[in-house]
């Protein structure tokens, strides 16, 4: 398992909230994909936002999104989950059933268009966290 990285969610304002970042902490955006760049279907007052970003200033690593789906509202106070990248599928497997004890699975496991194993869920402690295993990329 590599380190935890913060996640913040933004209500439309994610590129906003990063482009700050960038010039206070003195670092760079490494990615930025909006929802328009993705292979979702998304409306066109949504095309824009971020569905995600990479944010990298010195050690310190943020990922972000705008959200878009009425049913997870960005609330301030909740709106950051801690996010695990795991290396072996297995271990993100036997990790998440642990953390589903008790909890509020929001997103079950399951494969990704960008090519993960991901899923999300706020444990007995009210904490959100984030699941994720990149599968190895095949060359074309």
């Amino acid at each position: 398992m590599e380190a935890i990285v913060p996640y913040l969610n933004f209500a439309g304002n994610a590129k906003e909230a990063f482009d700050f970042y960038a010039k206070a902490l003195d670092g760079q955006i490494l990615f930025a994909q909006t929802y328009g760049e993705s292979p979702q279907e998304v409306t066109e007052e949504n095309r824009n936002k971020i569905m995600h970003a990479t944010f990298k200033a010195g050690d310190l690593t943020l990922m972000a999104s705008d959200i878009v789906d009425d049913k997870f509202p960005v609330v301030a106070g909740t709106n950051v989950s801690l996010s695990l990248n795991f290396t072996k599928v297995e271990d993100i497997d036997r990790v998440f059933a642990a953390m589903s004890e008790g909890s509020q699975v929001t997103m079950p496991l399951a494969d990704t268009f960008w090519g993960a194993k991901f899923g999300m869920l706020t444990d007995a402690f009210g904490i959100n966290w984030m699941f994720n295993h990149d599968y190895e990329q095949k060359e074309h």
